[in-house]
């Protein structure tokens, strides 16, 4: 789906975003660079599998961790592992670096599960419309209900602390909680 897709979607479901075009990133520390105009709305997403075939597409705050074990067994999942660029592709026509909520858009099956970040409950979230070149900032309530009306299940969890408990080592840029 390409972004003049994505755009048109949100649209069409009266969603009021803000686009910020820049150049391609493909991870949080390219992000960061960006200076984007919300950098407590920059989504980090993680898009993982387990052993009995359920995906999960994860999205965090930008500058914490997720604790996938605890994610999984409290989910009751498998062993995760991260999808791999030709299933990706398969699944939502996504790549690495480009992994976004709206590449659920893609998913005919309706079968991937959204898990998002109770710290953007109420919010702003920023994620990539199908695009690594732009950035869409839009209400996470807004976000929720596009990603349902396209079928696939929301579910909001605790993966990490709020944005400013997290502390980043500002010589390593490792972030822990």
């Amino acid at each position: 789906m390409t972004i003049q897709e994505t755009l048109a979607i949100l649209r069409s479901q009266n969603v009021q975003f803000e686009l910020i075009e820049h150049a391609a990133v493909m991870n949080m520390q390219e992000v960061e660079k960006l200076h984007l105009p919300h950098p407590e709305a920059d989504a980090k997403n993680l898009f993982v599998r387990d052993t009995k075939g359920h995906y999960c597409l994860i999205s965090v705050p930008g500058t914490c961790r997720v604790d996938l074990k605890s994610f999984r067994m409290k989910e009751g999942l498998g062993s995760l592992s991260f999808v791999r660029e030709e299933e990706m592709w398969n699944l939502l026509s996504m790549a690495p670096g480009a992994v976004t909520p709206l590449g659920l858009l893609s998913d005919t099956t309706e079968s991937i599960v959204l898990y998002l970040d109770e710290a953007f409950r109420g919010g702003l979230i920023g994620v990539h419309p199908n695009d690594n070149r732009a950035t869409v900032f839009l209400k996470s309530s807004d976000l929720v209900r596009v990603i349902e009306a396209n079928g696939n299940p929301v579910r909001w969890r605790t993966f990490s602390m709020q944005e400013k408990e997290c502390i980043q080592d500002e010589s390593t840029g490792e972030t822990t909680v």
